[in-house]
């Protein structure tokens, strides 16, 4: 049994720890509000209320990381504050303010959540060797957070970017439906499906593919107005209607290098 700790209990990291918990491994999930302690709870998930500060960790974050093997961090940079001066550098200096937690843990393998927002749109074809050049402040903090989880040699890390997060209960269609004059109708998608990220973070742990670092998009990139246009007809919404004007973007994520090391297959029918 593997002893797995979960930092960030949301969207994925909730039915990642279901599914963890399935295979008969052990999950601490955190959450930041205290409402959503019984939900874990009922999950079969040992439930923590721990908050990252740019200036402090929870007290609960020792008891957190207590026996485990694994940290799973999943969460999100959060970089849309009213001032966004002020948010600068807060996502990585709250990694720099857990890294001492870990190095006192028994934690030895760190998989980071990361996203394909490091990396520029000056490049075609993206694969794990491509230098990142994050356009963002996301993407720029998450970067940075990377190379802090990296450097460590008290841990192995794994960092696994993914493309734009979808699921039965999230889709971006339902947010362009309806909309006129869309930018970038001829961009690339680079999308990943909820299930597909939990399949891949379960291989990750059970093929030991630490020191690693993931694209995981779905090797599918018919173009934004394709796409859009023919899901908003499946999901009977009107159909969103794209600018005319042609788009530079040509970035398609590659995911061959989790194809071939994970062996995994993408399930491309959810798309």
């Amino acid at each position: 049994m593997r002893r797995i700790s979960i930092l960030g209990c949301g969207w994925l990291g909730l039915p990642l720890a279901k599914r963890l918990i399935e295979k008969g491994n052990s999950v601490n999930g955190s959450t930041t509000s205290e409402n959503k302690l019984p939900i874990l709870k009922d999950a079969g998930i040992n439930p923590f209320l721990v908050a990252l500060e740019s200036e402090s960790v929870s007290v609960n974050i020792n008891a957190f990381l207590a026996e485990s093997d694994i940290l799973i961090i999943d969460i999100p940079p959060k970089l849309r504050a009213v001032n966004p001066d002020s948010e600068k550098k807060a996502f990585v200096e709250k990694i720099k303010n857990l890294i001492p937690f870990i190095e006192n843990s028994s934690v030895k393998k760190v998989l980071f959540v990361s996203s394909t927002s490091v990396y520029g749109d000056e490049n075609d074809l993206i694969t794990e060797e491509i230098t990142p050049n994050p356009e963002t402040e996301s993407g720029k903090q998450l970067l940075l957070a990377e190379g802090i989880l990296q450097k460590n040699q008290n841990f192995e890390t794994t960092i696994l970017r993914f493309g734009g997060l979808i699921g039965e209960d999230r889709h971006p269609v339902k947010f362009l439906a309806g909309k006129e004059n869309l930018e970038n109708p001829d961009a690339p998608v680079n999308l990943i499906h909820q299930n597909d990220c939990i399949n891949i973070i379960e291989e990750i742990i059970n093929q030991l593919k630490w020191n690693e670092v993931f694209n995981a998009v779905v090797p599918f990139h018919p173009t934004r107005e394709e796409y859009y246009t023919q899901k908003a007809k499946e999901q009977n919404l009107i159909l969103p209607k794209f600018s005319s004007e042609k788009s530079n973007i040509k970035k398609v994520i590659s995911s061959a290098k989790i194809e071939t090391v994970l062996n995994y297959q993408f399930k491309l029918e959810v798309y």
